[in-house]
């Protein structure tokens, strides 16, 4: 038995195999897919920017900071069909979404 580990391996196909490397596949490019989504809201927000239709986030947040009374900030959405930002905020363990307009930067509503 000199070669007793060089044996060749069949591997057989079934339907378990496939299904985790289907699986395997999906949760590869699910991130890749949600990845492009936000790319196109950042682009969109930076379009407007740069139309003059919006201010520069970095104003806007600066603006919405100062009424959240040391909230910690903790992301944002652009809609480019209204122009406007929805800045998401945590205080004392509640979430706070603050809509801000993106044309004057004023606070045009807040939700707990």
């Amino acid at each position: 038995m000199p070669f007793a580990y060089a044996m060749p391996m069949t591997m057989k196909w079934n339907s378990l195999t496939a299904g985790i490397g289907m699986a395997i596949a999906f949760a590869v490019t699910a991130p890749a897919a949600d990845a492009g989504g936000r790319r196109d809201e950042q682009d969109a927000a930076r379009r407007a920017m740069l139309d003059g239709q919006v201010m520069p986030f970095s104003m806007i947040k600066r603006r919405v900071d100062a009424a959240m009374g040391g909230a910690s900030y903790v992301g944002s959405e652009f809609n480019p069909s209204s122009n406007r930002y929805r800045l998401k905020y945590v205080k004392d363990g509640k979430v706070m979404w603050v809509d801000a307009d993106g044309r004057t930067g004023d606070i045009i509503g807040m939700a707990r």
